[in-house]
């Protein structure tokens, strides 16, 4: 899965009719919401639009006939393998009304486009571990933790004889790095991971 690193827009005419499509990340429902009054222009004819967030997904037609608008751009999120993304299609009438199928085609054509352009990061599935270590072993620890990739240290509390470290670890490569740990010390730093 996929997620966006900024903001990206679109834009397409198809008879007559211009279409401007906004993509960008979202954390959770609230902003999506956020992200869909931010760039839905009460100008327009129609402000469609989809966002999806893990399992939870919600889409518009904006008084599009059913179906035409909001579900193809959710199809476009998940054609991309895409995860914490709103999109929101802006359609201005030029005239000429396109049907049911030209409707899917533009709105999800449109959404399609700007999520193609778009910068996109993998999503890693992070959980949270503590390292407790001696002051001895202390730099070596920060310094390879950092040197792996998708691992934070979020936070550091200094003790009488060293520190806790809490760290992001990606959950598929926990256990390479706990042995790593393990090996670094000599089995002098504690690994605590959640149950």
């Amino acid at each position: 899965m996929f997620t966006l690193t900024q903001l990206e827009s679109s834009s397409q005419d198809v008879k007559k009719s211009r279409f401007l499509a906004f993509a960008g990340p979202v954390a959770d429902e609230a902003g999506a919401k956020a992200f869909v009054a931010a760039h839905s222009d009460a100008s327009a004819n129609h402000n469609c639009w989809a966002w999806r967030i893990g399992q939870n997904y919600r889409f518009s037609d904006d008084g599009e006939p059913s179906g035409t608008a909001g579900k193809p751009i959710l199809q476009a999120i998940d054609g991309q393998s895409l995860d914490n993304v709103a999109v929101v299609v802006t359609r201005w009438f030029g005239g000429i009304l396109l049907g049911s199928g030209g409707l899917v085609r533009a709105y999800g054509g449109t959404a399609a486009m700007c999520l193609r352009s778009a910068a996109k990061a993998a999503i890693v599935i992070t959980i949270e571990a503590r390292v407790t270590c001696g002051f001895a072993d202390l730099a070596i620890v920060q310094a390879r933790l950092a040197a792996q990739p998708d691992v934070r240290i979020t936070a550091e509390t200094f003790t009488a004889t060293g520190a806790e470290l809490t760290v992001a670890l990606p959950e598929a490569d926990t256990s390479t790095i706990v042995r790593m740990i393990a090996d670094l010390t000599s089995g002098r730093a504690l690994i605590a991971l959640p149950d």
